[in-house]
């Protein structure tokens, strides 16, 4: 019988389970366009330095590593040296924003066949155990989705659209039910769960889905009612973290900042954020107070916070036109960057006592960097 689980966005990776087999592994190339002064072309200097950190300490054959650290790798949480399809869809849209045909190709190939399954991409693959989970989860299929169209755009190449329209139709078949979209499907008992979480609404992908246009229009307007209504207040203004379909209710056990600043992302880029929201963004990047949880009342849950937080909120700048929220995240982000040669987190985003790095964190400040290249 099928195994009702939970899908948590997370720094490291998603909660899921079970096994298949898993791929083989791609010798890693080096074909990066460099200039005359050694950078890779279209990265800025911040940039660069967590490029070679990422390729030179946490790069394997199969993708980027989820922690600088390795684990047994058998935990129902990502860690250690496995690889998540959320890393390769992120590090997909980096070199497609730096117009790096030849390092997307070569993230593009390792991500087919490491994560590539009969109905969507796998999660997440452990080399160690040689473990293909077979659930694909829907923030990572639309984000490899949109990094193959904004490819096609990047480098003037339909293959690549055609490509993001063929594996768009098949998520479409399997995450979409009755115009609604669901976190994950199992390709062992053909099932999605029972609920979306908000954060993995991701409106700008949906839109470019090859579907027809009536069919598209009722997805959209029904996910944007389920961001919409998971609305909490305007005196903290963020978002539920799920929607329970067969309950029609939100439920929430706290409000971890990640997912609430991805869910207000999408909304800027369909441009539909709430003023309240963008205020009390603006105010706390200033102030360098955003945490990662809080509670439903905006009460702060920890005083822990992360460069994905600024790195997310930098996105949201640019994508607002908001040079100042953008150049205040960029600085707040960098603050956590990692300046000590004598350390093997050298250059990237980590916890250098814990001798610890997350992909999560490293690859969401890369394509945070880009998106300043895309608006210069």
């Amino acid at each position: 019988m099928f195994l009702a689980i939970g899908v948590v966005l997370c720094l490291i990776g998603i909660v899921l389970y079970k096994q298949a087999g898993g791929p083989t592994a791609i010798p890693e190339v080096s074909s990066n366009p460099v200039k005359p002064d050694g950078k890779i072309m279209g990265m800025q200097a911040g940039q660069q330095e967590v490029y070679d950190f990422i390729k030179a300490r946490m790069k394997g054959p199969f993708g980027v590593y989820t922690n600088y650290q390795d684990t047994d790798q058998s935990r129902e949480v990502a860690t250690g040296h496995e690889v998540l399809s959320e890393s390769a869809s992120l590090l997909m849209r980096v070199h497609a924003h730096s117009q790096d045909r030849a390092s997307f190709d070569q993230e593009w190939t390792t991500a087919k066949q490491t994560f590539d399954l009969k109905h969507g991409f796998s999660y997440r693959y452990s080399p160690k155990l040689d473990k293909r989970y077979p659930l694909n989860a829907a923030v990572d299929d639309l984000r490899i989705i949109r990094a193959l169209y904004e490819a096609g755009k990047a480098f003037g190449d339909v293959s690549y659209t055609r490509e993001a329209d063929q594996y768009g139709q098949r998520f479409y078949e399997t995450n979409v039910k009755n115009h609604l979209l669901y976190d994950f499907y199992d390709e062992t008992y053909n099932i999605t769960n029972l609920f979306i979480t908000l954060c993995y609404i991701d409106l700008r992908t949906l839109e470019q889905l090859p579907v027809e246009a009536q069919m598209k229009q009722k997805l959209l307007d029904g996910m944007k009612a389920v961001i919409h209504n998971g609305y909490l207040s305007d005196s903290f203004p963020f978002y539920e973290t799920r929607f329970q379909y067969n309950t029609n209710s939100y439920t929430s056990e706290k409000i971890q900042m990640v997912e609430s600043l991805l869910t207000i992302l999408h909304l800027a880029e369909a441009g539909e954020t709430k003023p309240a929201s963008i205020a009390y963004i603006k105010e706390h990047v200033q102030a360098g107070t955003l945490y990662g949880q809080y509670s439903k009342e905006g009460k702060p849950a920890t005083d822990v916070q992360s460069t994905a937080i600024y790195a997310i909120t930098a996105m949201i700048g640019a994508e607002i036109s908001d040079a100042s929220l953008y150049q205040d995240s960029i600085r707040r982000m960098n603050a956590y960057q990692v300046k000590d040669p004598g350390s093997p987190l050298n250059g990237g985003f980590g916890d250098t006592a814990a001798n610890q790095a997350y992909s999560f964190d490293n690859l969401m400040a890369l394509l945070a960097y880009t998106y300043d290249l895309e608006r210069r």
